[in-house]
C-alpha cells in the first residue's frame, strides 16, 4: 500500500498541472469513450460510465466535452475506435509496473512504452508477468482534518469497505470495486470531503528502494503517466522516508 500511496500522492499533485494543460481532460475523454462503447451511453445504467463521468466533472471538464466523448463511444460521432490494453513490466530494482492503456494503434503505443521502460533502466515484460502481484481495489482519499478516524471507520465499513488506514495527513479507504458506488454514496451523504476516488490496482507487497533506484522508478512512472495513451500506472515500490526526503530536497 505504501508504494501505491507514494505514487498516488505525487500523481495527484501532477494532475493539477496536467489539468491546466488539458491533458487530464484528454485521458478522461478516452475513459468515457470506452465505457460508453462497452456499456451504452446512459450513466444511470452503465456504472463504469458513471464513474468516468463523475471523475470528469470532478476536474471541471465541460459538459459538452463529456457528451461528445459519450457519443464517440456509442458511435454517434467518429473517434471511438479505442482498444483497452494492459502492459506489464519491470522498473529499476525489479519494481513491478502495470500500465492501463487506451489506444487506437496498439503497435505504435507498444513501441513507445517499451522505449520509456528502456531509458529508465526498466524492461517491458510479457503478458501476465506482474499482474498477479496486484489486487484491483476502490480507493478513497479523505483529509484527516475533515473527520475522526473512528467515525470514518464505522461509516466506511458499514458501507462495505475493506479497511481505513491513516497515511500522513489523510485517510485511505479501500474497498472491493463491486461496492465502490455504495462507499462513495455513503461518504457523499454525510458530506465528507473526498480528495480523490478511483478504482485502481494495489500491490500485495512492496519493494524498498534506495535513493538512486527510487529516482529512476519515479522517472519511469512520470514518463508513463505523461504518455497520452496511459490511463493509469501502478507499481509495487516503497520509498523509505530518508530516501524520499533526499529526493525532495
Amino acid at each position: 500500500m505504501a508504494g501505491h500511496s507514494h505514487w498516488a500522492n505525487i500523481a495527484r499533485k501532477k494532475a493539477l498541472v496536467d489539468n491546466k494543460r488539458g491533458k487530464l481532460w484528454s485521458k478522461l475523454s478516452k475513459t468515457i469513450i470506452v465505457a460508453a462503447k462497452h456499456g451504452g451511453g446512459d450513466p444511470d445504467s452503465n456504472l463504469k460510465l458513471r464513474y468516468a463521468v463523475d471523475a470528469a466533472k470532478a476536474v471541471s471538464m465541460p459538459k459538452d466535452n463529456i457528451q461528445r466523448a459519450i457519443k464517440r463511444g456509442t458511435g454517434e460521432l467518429d473517434g471511438g475506435n479505442l482498444e483497452e490494453v494492459l502492459y506489464e513490466g519491470y522498473g529499476a530494482g525489479g519494481v513491478a509496473v502495470l500500465c492501463e492503456i487506451l489506444t487506437d494503434n496498439r503497435n505504435r503505443t507498444a513501441g513507445e512504452i517499451r522505449k520509456i521502460f528502456e531509458v529508465t533502466d526498466g524492461k517491458l515484460g510479457a503478458t501476465g508477468c506482474v499482474a498477479w502481484m496486484f489486487d484491483r481495489k476502490g480507493v478513497f482519499i479523505v483529509p484527516s482534518d475533515s473527520i475522526d478516524e473512528e467515525t470514518l471507520m464505522e461509516l466506511a465499513l458499514e458501507a462495505g469497505a475493506d479497511d481505513v488506514k491513516r497515511e500522513g495527513d489523510q485517510f485511505e479507504i479501500t474497498c472491493d470495486p463491486a461496492v465502490f458506488a455504495e462507499v462513495g454514496t455513503a461518504l457523499s451523504d454525510q458530506e465528507i470531503r473526498v480528495e480523490s476516488s478511483e478504482i485502481t490496482r494495489i500491490p500485495q507487497s512492496t519493494v524498498d528502494l534506495d535513493t538512486d533506484t527510487a529516482r529512476k522508478v519515479l522517472q519511469l512512472m512520470e514518463k508513463l503517466d505523461d504518455h497520452d495513451d496511459v490511463q493509469n500506472v501502478s507499481a509495487n515500490f516503497n520509498i523509505p522516508e530518508e530516501a524520499m526526503a533526499e529526493i525532495e530536497g
